[in-house]
């Protein structure tokens, strides 16, 4: 891995990567903190680059960032599993505005990006990793962290629309403000297209539809004291073709309401070295599936879970932090269909601590230990920590991190009438990164690399030996992640990043040493943008993923492709903006699942107006 590494960094000045110009974090450990505390490795993409992006997956955004590999079924909407350096598409924990949404009735908890469209998001972080100190169960790869916008100061208003290929509309506004003790906002937006054929050779289109709306107020009740509201809801109608078999044109539809909902109290005591958050998160997936429009569901699911967390932070030097809370959720999912219904619930009960010591300037070190105690198996007890090191004032960050996460096996693999277990273990991992942040030229130039590891035991499979699933699999992904940043002049910016993932089976068994299905080793990503001096601006997103596997067998090879996007805005006056963008520039055939679709070449354009 370090020769690999080694080799690696020649390539950095020909593969940009996303700026990290975001000076505060709150993936890391749950607070904000600035990045030179932080010894893990963390993207940011902020409102700015999604906005200048046009992006209508977050999917698309996630898959420009090092480390990130993903696979779509077919259109827009259609289900789609991120993975974090090489882990399972099930082993990265989702928040959105901080409530965990991975969802309990899934397979393996996993969560569906494919609803998740840029909306009125505004921030989304990833941190590759594991972390279950702060996090529990399923944060193995690492968490992605989606939040939408920050109230404005005084009034804020946005609204666009565009429209373009297979008579896409994507429709979105919110308002923001704040008065006295109260500030918050409300978005709305709205998606719909014909779609393509989801099954490679199909005939039938598949439409989508997809409304998603947030809202957030909070109270200041005092410097000390306030109330946090937040909400978020997505409903998504999807055509999609039957998957019992090789993909093929068919009449099935799903329909998703999925609720987000957090109220939190916070209390600052001690002249604000004390503060605290008490908080109720909830989260409801309502899942239904037709096989004939217009006709009752013919089977579903529901998921739910209900959390509460208490987290306490005590400073009482500048030089020392102490992170700890309590928390307790309970998971639930409800199945009908075919004649059957079943259901299932746990408890889990967690406490967690961790301590953000600066024994001297420059160098911050974290460390944590927690414990989960579940319902079904028992307890999990977890450990980490990371340092980072800056010898000049954050010109160079050096950084090292040693995590340990565990998933609990879901509500479905314990329970199901037909294949669950009741007697299965936790997942496990140990993962180990160092890298280095570099800043040249006052800024102009970030470079950074991560060389990482992961092994992961006990991971939980189907066993068609015993037609019910097991802990069979053990797995291991190591590589190197590259990313750069430039800033020649002010008018441009390019950015990018490299990253090789090397994920493969270690189980012992007909597998052993195979790469895991869907998990590219290889993915290049490079965006370029200019404004001109009349205020035109422009840009390109070029991204280049390698070979990889369909199946875990790798007989079912899934053919590496690079595509190319262009777009383009300018502003008309001081609120008015026209836009648009060209996506796959060369009309790339691809497959990120064998036998689904992709979109041709496509073209769309729209208006944005500000307040």
């Amino acid at each position: 891995m370090v020769k690999t590494g080694i080799s690696l960094i020649a390539l950095l000045a020909a593969t940009p990567a996303l700026a990290q110009d975001d000076d505060i974090i709150v993936t890391a450990s749950g607070i904000e903190q600035s990045r030179d505390e932080v010894g893990q490795a963390i993207t940011v993409i902020d409102a700015q680059t999604i906005q200048t992006r046009q992006a209508i997956d977050v999917v698309d955004l996630l898959a420009t960032t090092p480390g990130v590999r993903f696979n779509r079924n077919g259109s827009t909407g259609g289900v789609t599993g991120v993975s974090l350096r090489g882990a399972e598409t099930t082993q990265t924990l989702v928040l959105i505005d901080g409530v965990k949404v991975n969802d309990p009735s899934g397979i393996g908890d996993g969560y569906d990006f494919g609803h998740l469209l840029t909306g009125n998001i505004k921030r989304i972080e990833v941190l590759r990793g594991s972390n279950s100190v702060v996090y529990g169960s399923q944060a193995i790869g690492g968490v992605v962290n989606i939040m939408t916008g920050v109230p404005a100061d005084g009034f804020g208003a946005n609204a666009s629309v565009d429209y373009g290929y297979s008579d896409t509309v994507n429709a979105k506004a919110d308002v923001s403000g704040t008065s006295g003790i109260a500030s918050g906002g409300v978005g709305a937006a709205y998606f719909r297209t014909d779609g393509i054929s989801s099954a490679v050779g199909g005939t039938e289109k598949d439409g989508y539809e997809n409304i998603a709306t947030n809202a957030r107020l909070k109270l200041a009740f005092s410097d000390a004291l306030s109330l946090d509201l937040r909400g978020y809801y997505i409903h998504a109608d999807l055509d999609y073709d039957s998957f019992f078999g090789a993909p093929a044109d068919s009449s099935d539809v799903s329909k998703l309401d999925q609720y987000v909902g957090y109220a939190g109290l916070n209390l600052a005591l001690l002249d604000g070295k004390l503060t605290n958050r008490a908080a109720v998160t909830y989260l409801r997936n309502d899942r239904d599936y037709y096989f004939v429009r217009g006709t009752d569901p013919d089977y579903g699911y529901s998921g739910t879970n209900l959390r509460f967390e208490y987290e306490g932070v005590y400073a009482p030097v500048d030089q020392a932090k102490l992170v700890f809370g309590y928390e307790h959720e309970r998971p639930d999912y409800d199945f009908f269909g075919f004649g059957s219904t079943s259901s299932a619930k746990i408890n889990i009960d967690s406490v967690y601590a961790l301590a953000i010591v600066k024994p001297f300037t420059g160098l911050s070190v974290t460390g944590g230990v927690r414990h989960d105690d579940h319902s079904q198996f028992g307890g999990a007890t977890t450990f980490g920590a990371n340092a980072n090191y800056s010898p000049n004032a954050g010109a160079t960050n050096i950084r090292l991190s040693y995590g340990e996460g565990f998933k609990a096996p879901s509500l479905y693999q314990l329970y199901d009438m037909f294949s669950g277990n009741s007697a299965l273990r936790p997942e496990r991992s140990k993962s180990y990164d160092i890298g280095f942040d570099q800043s040249l030229d006052g800024g102009r130039v970030i470079l950074s690399v991560t060389a990482f590891r992961r092994d992961t035991t006990d991971q939980i499979n189907y066993d068609n030996a015993t037609f019910s699933y097991s802990n069979l699999d053990r797995t291991r992904a190591k590589g190197v992640e590259a990313s750069i940043a430039l800033k020649p002049v002010d008018a441009l910016t390019v950015t990018g990043s490299y990253s090789y993932v090397d994920a493969r089976d270690r189980s012992g068994g007909i597998t052993d040493g195979n790469r895991l299905p869907r998990r590219a080793a290889n993915a290049i990503s490079v965006s370029s943008d200019y404004v001109w001096s009349f205020g035109l601006s422009t840009g390109a997103t070029v991204t280049m993923v390698g070979d990889s596997f369909d199946n875990a067998a790798n007989t079912r090879r899934l053919d590496g492709y690079a595509l190319v996007g262009l777009r383009a805005s300018l502003p008309l006056g001081e609120h008015l903006e026209v836009y648009g963008r060209i996506d796959n520039l060369f009309d790339e055939a691809y497959a990120t699942a064998y036998g689904y679709g992709v979109y041709g070449r496509s073209a769309f354009g729209g208006v944005r107006v500000r307040f």
